[in-house]
């Protein structure tokens, strides 16, 4: 399973925000630690706070940080609300398969359980657990 970029900075970034919660942090900030783009970033951003994942301030000593509630989500929920395509094969969509075997083949089903695994796993822990003891300093 391979996540998109888009989920994996978005994670970073959640991460980050989780290591420092009481810290107002800038897209500049964590675009140079990580060294990420700064466009990059600025959709991750977007997204992250669309989702109320984070909270936003605008203006002169704005920032964003994470909110309270985030750092408690499962990884897993995480994933799955940030990865656009969870969809490991094209049998998956319904409406957009081509294969001629989709109704007899038994493949689907081991990928799927194979997915909802992966989701399994990652849902044993939160976002919390995740930053916890990283050293951020360089």
């Amino acid at each position: 399973m391979q996540l998109t970029s888009f989920t994996d900075y978005s994670l970073r970034t959640l991460m980050y925000l989780a290591a420092y919660p009481d810290k107002m942090s800038t897209v500049k900030e964590i675009s140079e630690h990580y060294g990420i783009s700064r466009n990059h970033l600025v959709k991750v951003v977007h997204r992250l706070s669309q989702l109320s994942y984070i909270e936003t301030t605008k203006g002169n000593g704005g920032g964003i940080k994470i909110a309270k509630h985030t750092g408690q989500l499962r990884l897993g929920d995480l994933v799955s609300k940030l990865e656009p395509n969870m969809l490991t094969v094209e049998c998956f969509d319904a409406e957009k398969h081509t294969c001629r075997i989709t109704s007899s083949c038994q493949l689907k089903h081991y990928l799927f359980e194979a997915t909802q695994s992966f989701i399994d796993v990652l849902n044993k822990r939160t976002l919390d657990d995740a930053a916890k003891n990283i050293n951020f300093e360089f």
